[in-house]
């Protein structure tokens, strides 16, 4: 089983920029997709983008141009940078591994964006 953590959400003012970073420990095998999804109160969990294999990525049209991802192999950590932050994207923000059939979550961090 892998856990992973998540950290870097914060209050941030629109047009602003934040970096999520998410840390796996445990048994990570090279053939693995990381990414990010995001729930906002009373709204379904939306899947915002991936990196498959450590170099491959792919977003969600609603953040495409605006949220990057960014893998670091040797720190088995992935990031989220999130640029041009507007209301909307106020959520909880989760990262998630899949690997192996299974599929493991982290618990979560909050991103508040005020207008």
């Amino acid at each position: 089983q892998v856990r992973l953590v998540e950290s870097g959400g914060a209050l941030v003012q629109a047009g602003g920029s934040l970096r999520l970073s998410c840390a796996a420990s445990g048994i990570i095998f090279s053939i693995n997709t990381m990414g990010w999804y995001r729930q906002a109160p009373g709204n379904q969990r939306e899947f915002l983008g991936s990196l498959m294999n450590g170099w491959r990525t792919n977003y969600a049209d609603s953040v495409k141009g605006r949220f990057t991802i960014v893998g670091d192999n040797a720190k088995n950590t992935i990031y989220l940078q999130m640029n041009s932050l507007k209301p909307e994207d106020t959520a909880a923000y989760y990262c998630y591994m899949r690997q192996e059939g299974e599929e493991d979550w982290g618990q979560g961090t909050q991103v508040t964006v005020s207008s």
